[in-house]
This record gives C-alpha cells, sequence and structure tokens, in this order.
C-alpha cells in the first residue's frame, strides 16, 4: 500500500565539503515530478558548468519506492556515484527529492572506495541540513446531505482534518469537502450514520 502521507523537502539546501582537495558541494530539493527533478538538474549543471562532475540521484514518489528514480555518474568511473547518492534517499525515509553532487577535482584520486564514501557522505550531510515537511494525498469527497445535519457535518470536519471546498444549496445541500485520503472511509462512515443511511458520496483525486 501507497504511503498516504510522508516527509518530503520543504525547501532547497547546500553544504560542502573539500575531501582531500577535491570540493564537493551537494544541492537537494524537492521533486514531485520526474519533470522537476530534470529541470533542478539542469539547473545546477548550469550553475556549476566549470565543474568536474554533476552526479545526481532523485526519488519522485513515497520514501524507497523505485517506480521513478534515476542517477547519474556523470563520468565518474560507473558506480561510484549515482548508485550509493540513490541508496542513500532510498532509505531516508524522505520522498519526492533530488540531489546533485558537484565535484571540483583537487588533484588528488580518490579511489573507488573514497568517490562512494564521498557521493553518499554528501547526501547523508544534506540530509541532515534539508529542511522537511509532510505530503498528504488528499481526496475531494462530494456530500449530499439534509438541510438538518449541514451544521453537525461542519462540527465533525476537524477531527478528520478536512475542509469545506464549495457549497450548494438545493433541495438538499451539497458540500464539497477535501481531506486526506487516509480519513475518507472514517469521515464517510460517521456521516452515512449520522444521516441514517441519506447521505450520498462521490469522489475525486486532489494534488
Amino acid at each position: 500500500m501507497m504511503a498516504r502521507r510522508y516527509p518530503i523537502p520543504a525547501g532547497r539546501a547546500r553544504v560542502e565539503e573539500v575531501i582531500r582537495r577535491s570540493r564537493f558541494i551537494t544541492t537537494a530539493d524537492y521533486a514531485p515530478t520526474v519533470e522537476a527533478a530534470r529541470r533542478f538538474i539542469q539547473e545546477i549543471r548550469a550553475e556549476f558548468a566549470d565543474a568536474s562532475h554533476n552526479c545526481w540521484a532523485y526519488l519522485v514518489g513515497p520514501p524507497g519506492s523505485t517506480a521513478h528514480v534515476g542517477m547519474s555518474d556523470d563520468g565518474e568511473p560507473s558506480g561510484t556515484a549515482g548508485r550509493p547518492m540513490l541508496a542513500v534517499l532510498q532509505g531516508s525515509g524522505i520522498g519526492d527529492i533530488v540531489v546533485v553532487v558537484t565535484r571540483y577535482f583537487g588533484g588528488t584520486k580518490l579511489g573507488t572506495g573514497g568517490l562512494v564514501r564521498a557521493y553518499a557522505g554528501g547526501v547523508k550531510a544534506i540530509l541532515e541540513a534539508l529542511p522537511l515537511t509532510e505530503k498528504v494525498e488528499r481526496t475531494t469527497v462530494q456530500v449530499r446531505i439534509p438541510y438538518a445535519l449541514f451544521e453537525p457535518v461542519q462540527h465533525i470536519l476537524p477531527d478528520y482534518e478536512a475542509e469545506i471546498t464549495n457549497q450548494r444549496f438545493a433541495e438538499a445541500v451539497t458540500l464539497e469537502v477535501r481531506l486526506p485520503t487516509e480519513n475518507i472511509e472514517r469521515f464517510t462512515a460517521h456521516v452515512r450514520e449520522m444521516s441514517r443511511g441519506q447521505a450520498a458520496f462521490s469522489f475525486r483525486d486532489t494534488p
């Protein structure tokens, strides 16, 4: 089952480290789509166009997911940059994230083990500095109820982190209610019980 809520970056962050005269600059940001991740990577590549390498990894979706991931060694020996970066992201418990580690070569080779430690270490460092927020999958529920239930339903909305986004008054009251997807089953059961089966529902996903 996909996570209904999970930590995501709340904004961009950057850390720097010098390892045996090579300068490593790690930048991370929120990436809700693969397109957003690729735009970010291109932006950082343009910012550090004179760097030796701009290695990257991204994970779009819930923490640990593998459906929408990407990585690149950008000229470093195969498997020494992108893969260890992605492995750290997948074990981080954070979703919708993209990271670029920029390297300015300092003249001293690090070896494959040293490169893996440097690139993975850059990602670990940025994760400690990264501000986080929570992504909550939400659904809009259209609820049709008798007039007598309008105020009682309003009263229970906070219990389900729900808000009314639209309302219409005709022969009955029709409310559009936006709430976390994980709360839908309990909310609709509660309203159905309150209305003694008179309430009618329809659903649509919302970002």
